[in-house]
Parts: C-alpha cells; structure tokens; sequence
C-alpha cells in the first residue's frame, strides 16, 4: 500500500445505464437501474480508484456495504458515482459513497473494503478448494 492512500480521497465515475444494468421482472415500461448493479457499480469505483494506491500485487475485495437506494434510474440515463475514502486503518478502508443521476440523488451509504496481497489469497483459494475436495 502506498503512502498516498489517505482519508479525504474521493472520485466520481459515469456509468451509462444500459438494458444489462436494469431489472426486467416489471416489464419494459419499467426497466430501471437494479440495486444488485448498483452495488456492483460502487465496489468497481470503489476498487478502481484504491488500485491507484495500491502496490503491485495488492488489490481489495468489498467487506461490507450498506445501502439506501432512494430513486429509480430508468433505462439510458447515466449514474454519477462518487466515493470518499473516510478512514484508513491498517488495511481496512472505509468508504462513503453518493449516487446520483441527470435529476436525483438516488443512494448513499458506506462501504469497507480489505487490502489483499492477491498471491497469498490466491494461496488460501487453492487451499480451502483442496480440503473441500
């Protein structure tokens, strides 16, 4: 982990929300950004923006999120993104994050994620898959 990685870094990401990216169980008069890509969209800004403060080798995985979605997004609108990094302590980092799109604030909440040396976690993968086996 660099030195670089402080509280007080934010950045925003513009997610265009295409047909992948909606629910389609209420039919397509009501095709709307799902919460399940929502969440996927806030750990991948998340992510995306520690790998710039992480040494080779590191990456993150997502701990825990909590999540109010409090407007529907309909299909072909985009979505602002932006998450602030709250706390650093050790390698666990804390995030807070709002999400608007072109009209309304649509979420906010707090995301932790985990500093990992990804050969290490690959090793415990390979383990844990061998004593299931």
């Amino acid at each position: 982990m660099k030195d670089t990685l402080i509280s007080g870094l934010s950045t925003t990401a513009r997610i265009e929300v295409d047909s992948s990216r909606t629910i389609a169980f209420m039919g397509d008069d009501c095709r709307v950004y799902g919460s399940n890509w929502l969440v996927f969209d806030i750990e991948m800004t998340s992510r995306n923006f520690l790998l710039e403060h992480l040494d080779e080798g590191e990456d993150s995985v997502g701990t825990h999120i909590t999540l109010d979605h409090m407007a529907a997004t309909p299909l072909g609108m985009w979505v602002e993104v932006t998450v602030n990094i709250t706390e650093v302590k050790g390698r666990m980092i804390s995030i807070e994050f709002e999400c608007r799109d072109e009209l309304d604030a649509i979420a906010k909440g707090s995301h932790n994620r985990f500093i990992v040396d990804v050969a290490t976690t690959a090793d415990r993968i390979r383990d844990k898959q061998a004593r299931a086996s």
